[in-house]
């Protein structure tokens, strides 16, 4: 997919992750799962437009159209964002694209520690600089990412330097590329570690971050740490990390790592998501979570 939209000019600015190991479409939708670039333009839910699933009588649904103005009724398509596979199985989605950025910078800078790294990108995504990513790497390490016009890049990027409170390095074209490439497929994630996703917001990373020193595991918070990226060690158990995430009044899905629920956390999704299970499976045929 990738490939076939860059030929034309074209491509998905939520940036799909695990794409290399074999993710699809249809998994980064069942899970919600937006890459690092996906900051300056959304997520994938906002950029899908079109859904046809199985529900859980046999019958095909069809939610939304193939080009934005054609959606009407209910919003299935969106419904399906984050289901993992409760609601229906998916056969056939459609996403609006965007032209490419004509050319990406990238700059990295350790502000020391995790309070200066977030109060940076509290700033950051308040000020006039549009920036296509903005991760933190712990314990205080900013990378930042710009795209557009070449002519201007240079300049975007010299003003984007100065308002940083560390020296920066400023990566060339090609470690540009690897940067997000080995972002966007979680190579920083040690083998053998069960990989979760959390969303959040930035003041409760610090006590994210606690959860994993004691531990022993890793993360990396991206979309201007609206989201975490864990990496839990297999010896510890998995309970460990969803009595923690109940505590700070986080949820969590499991990417991959051994059989067991996949939702951590605080997952109680209410009445209306019980309504719409009920609706599209009222036989209970498809997975509980």
């Amino acid at each position: 997919m990738t490939e076939a939209l860059a030929e034309h000019g074209q491509y998905l600015p939520f940036d799909p992750p695990l794409a290399a190991a074999g993710a699809t479409l249809g998994g980064v939708v069942a899970t919600g799962a937006s890459g690092p670039n996906a900051f300056r333009h959304g997520g994938v839910r906002d950029f899908i437009v079109g859904v046809r699933f199985i529900d859980g009588t046999g019958r095909l649904v069809t939610g939304g159209g193939k080009v934005v103005k054609n959606a009407a009724g209910f919003d299935l398509a969106k419904l399906m964002i984050g289901s993992a596979g409760r609601l229906g199985v998916l056969v056939q989605l459609s996403f609006k694209v965007f032209p490419r950025p004509e050319a990406t910078t990238t700059l990295r800078v350790d502000l020391g520690s995790t309070d200066a790294a977030l109060g940076a990108m509290a700033t950051l995504g308040r000020g006039p600089l549009d920036l296509d990513a903005l991760d933190l790497e712990p314990p205080g390490r900013l990378i930042l990412r710009l795209g557009g016009a070449r002519e201007t890049l240079a300049s975007r990027a010299a003003r984007l330097e100065s308002s940083l409170d560390a020296p920066a390095e400023r990566l060339d074209e090609a470690a540009d590329a690897q940067e997000w490439r080995h972002a966007a497929e979680l190579g920083w994630v040690p083998a053998g570690s069960t990989l979760v996703k959390v969303g959040l917001t930035a003041r409760r990373v610090p006590g994210l971050e606690a959860v994993l020193g004691d531990a022993g595991g890793r993360g990396r918070y991206s979309l201007g740490a609206n989201v975490a990226w864990v990496a839990w060690p297999a010896e510890r158990p998995l309970d460990e990390l969803d009595v923690a995430l109940r505590s700070l009044e986080l949820a969590g899905l499991v990417l991959s790592g051994p059989p067991g629920h996949l939702l951590l956390g605080r997952t109680g999704a209410g009445a209306f998501a019980a309504r719409v299970r009920t609706a599209l499976d009222p036989h209970g045929r498809f997975l509980e979570l």
